[in-house]
């Protein structure tokens, strides 16, 4: 599965947020706030660029439309969205690991 998620990769910031959001069913609203408390207050997606990225990533079958609650679409990782996120993670704690041996900068 690696070879067919490595073309999506580096994931933005804001697309890492929000497939990590993601990790649990959430409407758009929810993943907005989620992103917000995860990043520390470093991330904030407004609506706009939120729903352009629910529809990018739901064309590319990484998240799909699971529920729908007061008209509220609800989100969920699909496998491959999952497979993508995890192989983000493993990238970026190779860029951790590295970082790490120059603090003595």
């Amino acid at each position: 599965m690696r070879n067919k998620i490595n073309h999506y990769l580096p994931l933005s910031e804001s697309t890492a947020y929000i497939l990590l959001a993601l990790s649990t069913p959430l409407h758009g609203y929810g993943v907005m706030q989620k992103v917000e408390v995860m990043s520390e207050g470093t991330v904030k997606i407004g609506p706009g660029t939120l729903y352009g990225a629910f529809s990018t990533l739901e064309n590319e079958c990484l998240i799909s439309k699971v529920g729908e609650e007061d008209r509220r679409k609800i989100y969920a990782l699909t496998d491959k969205g999952r497979e993508l996120i995890k192989e983000h993670i493993r990238r970026a704690e190779i860029i951790v690991k590295n970082g790490e041996m120059t603090k003595g900068w």
